[in-house]
C-alpha cells in the first residue's frame, strides 16, 4: 500500500484572550491508501482539530500535510477549496443536511457545486443512495427521515464526487448503539469495496476496534 497522507511536525495553536492555547503539539503520522484509521482519546485532546487540518478546513500553525507527496498548504485558499471539494468527503456527528431539500438533492449538492452536469449528478446520487439503503427514500426531506437515515444521506453526500479520503468526526455519536453499528458497518464496507481512505474520530472503542489501526491522542500528541 502506498503512503496516501503524510503528516510532518504538525502544530496548531489558537490565541484566546491574548493567551496562546496549543491544541496539536507536534504530530507525525503516515496513512496508507485505502487504510481505515480510528483516532481515539478523551474530549479536548485535539482529535477534531487534527481532523480539520487534514481536511484542509483549517491551516496548521506549523508543519506539513502531504497528499501523495504534495504539500497541500502551499495552495492558496481558492485552490485549497477546489482540492477539498474534489478529494475529501466529510461525515460529521450532526449530518448538516439542508432541511428544505430532499435526500436526493442533498446528496447531489457537492457535485452541483463542482459544476457536474445535473443529470449526471442525479444519476450518481441515486446510485449512492441505493448503495446506502435509501433507494426508496430519495424524495424524502430530512424531517421525514430517522437519525440513521439522515446520517446515511450524509455518507452518500460525502461520496458523491468519489473522494480519495473520507473524514468522519464522531459519525455515530448522535445515534443509538444499534444504528451506530449499522453506520459504522456501512463505512467499513465502503472502505473495503471502493478502496477509499478513511480517518475516523470516535469515542466508541468497540467501533474503533474494527478499523485497520487505532491512533490514540493524549494532550495534543499521539500516545
Amino acid at each position: 500500500m502506498n503512503t496516501h497522507i503524510k503528516i510532518e511536525g504538525l502544530h496548531k495553536s489558537f490565541i484566546i484572550d491574548s493567551t496562546t492555547l496549543q491544541v496539536v503539539k507536534g504530530i507525525d503520522m503516515e496513512i496508507k491508501k485505502g487504510e481505515m484509521i480510528a483516532i481515539i482519546g478523551a474530549s479536548g485532546v485535539g482529535k477534531s482539530t487534527l481532523l480539520h487540518i487534514i481536511g484542509t478546513l483549517d491551516r496548521p500553525t506549523e508543519g506539513k500535510v502531504l497528499f501523495d507527496g504534495n504539500d497541500i498548504f502551499k495552495l492558496d485558499s481558492e485552490e485549497l477549496a477546489r482540492f477539498r471539494n474534489k478529494k475529501i468527503g466529510f461525515v460529521f456527528q450532526f449530518h448538516h443536511l439542508l432541511p428544505e431539500f430532499t435526500a436526493l438533492e442533498n446528496t447531489m449538492m457537492p457535485a452541483l457545486i463542482n459544476r457536474t452536469d445535473k443529470a449526471e449528478a442525479e444519476d450518481i446520487a441515486k446510485k449512492l443512495l441505493k448503495e446506502v439503503g435509501l433507494g426508496e427514500r430519495l424524495n424524502h426531506k430530512p424531517g421525514k427521515l430517522s437519525g440513521g437515515e439522515q446520517q446515511r444521506v450524509a455518507v452518500a453526500r460525502a461520496l458523491v464526487l468519489s473522494p480519495e479520503l473520507v473524514l468522519a468526526d464522531e459519525p455515530t455519536g448522535n445515534l443509538d448503539t444499534h444504528t451506530g453499528e449499522e453506520i459504522h458497518s456501512l463505512l467499513r464496507e465502503i472502505n473495503k469495496t471502493k478502496g477509499t481512505t478513511f480517518i475516523l474520530v470516535t469515542h466508541n472503542e468497540k467501533l474503533a476496534s474494527r478499523a485497520d489501526r487505532i491512533v490514540k491522542m493524549v494532550d495534543g500528541r499521539i500516545a
